[in-house]
């Protein structure tokens, strides 16, 4: 009996993440860094490597810097110093400099890189930790907790399990097992459009020679993203939602999606398709007692500015942080703080600023629409503007914000 009790206190005497994204992964890695026992479990049976999120903004890449990764991202990516908005007929709009931010950051630039680059330099880094348990395939399917643990319950092998730890860690995605166990509300709005992406090996900078990396193009028919990551160009535009998936991904349609971009006798060769719903919402509490809300389970948002990801790397070292003081016997109301502090940038900055680029590049009415480029191009001409302006849509503004609330 002694040693079932043994057994059972030792289970408790770690935290629990669920999810093996980003997010996941640098809340596992800075835990097990600052000496927490930490369990990982996440669905998927190996490591996932797809495209997804792209984009490390320069406070996220402060942030990385403490695994030593940042050289390994840029190595294996693009620096990205500038990004534009453009208007799909005549051109350049607007081109804002991050070196503006020199004195704010240590990395005055974006970095191009594809998220699964990132979680395989967090996994490798997390397995040299003694101790470290990571477990694949294992298939959460509920949660619950009591006054002092918290406990998810997953199917592995085709046998269920639960997995208990002294507090949960929820960042397995827009479609948290652990957010709807809970019954926790998932307040806002699904875009009337899908996003449609397609990648390919086209070289644009050749097609267009003053193009960014990075780039937001208004067109009041169909707007569209052109993003550049090291070895292709993705191409985002917006797709009727009601529309077939199949016929929109075809590669007729996706052809005659590129050659709106730029005609060409050849076709494109299409490394990458994919075609998703989009959602601006945020859960109405990222705590739950025991549990904890990060990242895509407790906010998703358009792509249009590059900040899902990036917030929700936040979330994980704003939450490594306060477990850390926990663990040492801290007031658990830090977790309140940590809701309180990353909601509040959620809705403020991130949701507000995603939305407003979509409203920017797909505005119809002409004048409205010149209105607000012609506006874009009065900030990016005035350094003291063009600085406020790259603070937030970098989100170093949203940091120091949630930095500010107790």
């Amino acid at each position: 009996m002694d040693s079932i009790i043994s057994r059972m206190t030792h289970a408790k005497d770690r935290i629990v993440v669920v999810g093996a994204g980003p997010v996941g992964l640098t809340a596992a890695l800075g835990l097990a860094r600052r000496n927490i026992p930490v369990v990982l479990v996440t669905a998927e049976t190996e490591p996932i490597k797809e495209l997804r999120g792209s984009t490390f903004h320069p406070p996220t890449l402060d942030l990385l810097d403490e695994f030593g990764v940042v050289g390994n991202m840029i190595e294996n990516g693009l620096k990205a110093p500038t990004w534009q908005f453009r208007d799909r007929e005549t051109g350049p709009v607007a081109t804002f400099d991050l070196s503006l931010l020199a004195g704010d950051t240590d990395h005055p630039y974006r970095v191009q890189c594809e998220q699964w680059k990132l979680t395989r330099l967090l996994e490798e880094r997390l397995r040299k930790i003694p101790g470290a348990d990571i477990r694949f395939g294992f298939k959460v399917t509920a949660a619950h907790q009591d006054a002092e643990s918290a406990t998810v319950v997953a199917t592995t092998n085709g046998e269920q399990t639960s997995v208990t730890g002294r507090y949960l860690v929820a960042a397995d995605g827009a479609h948290s097992v652990v957010r709807r166990s809970l019954g926790l509300e998932f307040e806002g709005f699904t875009y009337p459009e899908s996003f449609l992406i397609a990648s390919t090996d086209f070289r644009f900078e050749d097609a267009f020679a003053d193009i960014a990396y990075v780039n937001y193009i208004a067109d009041p028919l169909e707007w569209l993203v052109l993003l550049r990551v090291p070895e292709l160009w993705r191409v985002l535009v917006p797709a009727v939602h009601a529309g077939d998936p199949a016929q929109l991904l075809s590669d007729d349609h996706l052809q005659q999606v590129l050659q709106r971009v730029i005609g060409r006798s050849q076709a494109f060769n299409i490394a990458h398709r994919s075609l998703y719903h989009v959602h601006q919402k945020v859960a109405k509490n990222f705590r739950h007692g025991r549990i904890v809300l990060a990242g895509d389970a407790a906010h998703i948002n358009n792509p249009l500015g590059g900040m899902g990801m990036n917030g929700g790397i936040q979330d994980a070292f704003n939450l490594a942080e306060k477990l850390t003081q926990i663990w040492a016997g801290g007031d658990d109301r830090l977790l309140d703080r940590y809701h309180r502090q990353r909601r509040t940038v959620a809705v403020e900055a991130v949701q507000q600023q995603t939305h407003r680029n979509q409203q920017i590049i797909s505005e119809r009415n002409p004048a409205t629409r010149k209105k607000a480029l012609d506006e874009l191009r009065r900030i990016a001409s005035d350094k003291t503007s063009a600085r406020d302006y790259v603070l937030r849509s970098s989100m170093i503004a949203s940091m120091r914000r949630a930095a500010e609330i107790q």
